[in-house]
């Protein structure tokens, strides 16, 4: 609610500010006449991890209030498009010079990002990458900026699987489908598995959401009573997924691993219910792409995607 307030204020001084010069002068690799406006658009703000990721936008312009002006905002759950597609035809109207963009889907938003870049509005994708062949359908080039998250999948289902032993049961829960970033986190929880020889019992959907994937852990602890563990491709979901242990009196039996490093994850994984999760540095990520911008708008980078780390953190 605090963010939302900071970011319509800000709306409404860019607004009452105007354009910051001709489209022409926004165009990559063409300095601003005057102090950019970097408009951030993330996913769900009810998520630990996209509130994080604000905060941390929200500091370095803080820090940096003479290099940039900033514009942020998201939607309120993960399956909004809509919502999301509105913030960006928003962006466009206020004339902002760049657009950081987490999309909440791969391919919905190549469209109205395409209107962005004929506008003369630099685009940056952020954390869950757009999808090569709509980009090239569209004749749209992005450069993408951060993490190789089937690699960091994998790794955090290296570190589950050497609890558990050769043909037990594990289930996933994937986020959206459709979301690059959630394909790859689930690539990676099946090359971990499969090199451990485990068997993967079924790969579910939780939307990225808690409750949700609560839902869904619970229906997979019925199906399969021998199950050992669930890999959750967030953090979110893997919250749900520990309730739903904890609610059918497993606790201790069937093994959980998420990503993200969200705080609320951290006293679960003190008691050894989250075996391990995978730091992307979310008070960064935006803070990476929002720099990327910055020296692309400045001349003195080309428009390149760039690779942001990612950690396995355990008890």
């Amino acid at each position: 609610m605090k963010f939302r307030v900071f970011s319509t204020f800000l709306l409404a001084a860019a607004a009452l500010l105007g354009g910051c010069g001709k489209s022409e002068d926004k165009a990559a690799g063409k300095p601003p006449a005057e102090k950019p406006k970097i408009a951030l658009v993330m996913k769900s703000l009810a998520n630990e991890f996209f509130s994080t990721m604000a905060a941390g936008a929200s500091r370095h312009q803080k820090t940096n209030a003479a290099a940039y002006d900033l514009l942020a905002n998201g939607i309120k759950n993960e399956t909004d498009l809509a919502e999301q597609v509105n913030l960006v035809e928003q962006m466009i109207a206020l004339q902002v010079n760049a657009i950081v963009i987490a999309p909440a889907d791969s391919k919905a938003l190549a469209t109205v990002l395409k209107h962005a870049k004929e506008a003369g509005i630099l685009v940056v994708n952020i954390d869950n990458k757009l999808d090569a062949g709509v980009l090239k359908q569209a004749d749209l080039q992005v450069p993408f900026v951060g993490p190789d998250n089937r690699a960091g999948a994998r790794k955090v289902g290296e570190v589950l699987a050497k609890q558990l032993k050769i043909g037990d049961n594990v289930a996933i829960i994937e986020g959206i489908p459709t979301a690059f970033n959630g394909q790859q986190r689930r690539l990676g929880f099946e090359d971990a598995m499969k090199a451990a020889g485990v068997n993967i019992v079924s790969v579910q959907s939780g939307d990225w959401e808690m409750e949700k994937a609560n839902g869904v852990a619970t229906a997979l602890l019925s199906e399969h009573p021998d199950l050992k563990a669930i890999l959750c491709a967030n953090d979110n979901m893997a919250l749900g997924a520990v309730a739903a242990i904890e609610a059918a009196g497993k606790t201790g039996k069937v093994l959980v691993a998420g990503f993200d490093n969200i705080s609320a994850i951290h006293a679960l994984m003190g008691k050894g219910e989250v075996t391990a999760t995978a730091d992307q540095h979310g008070d960064q990520l935006a803070v990476f792409g929002i720099e990327a911008a910055l020296k692309i708008l400045r001349g003195e980078a080309p428009p390149a995607d760039q690779a942001t780390p990612v950690d396995v953190i355990t008890k």
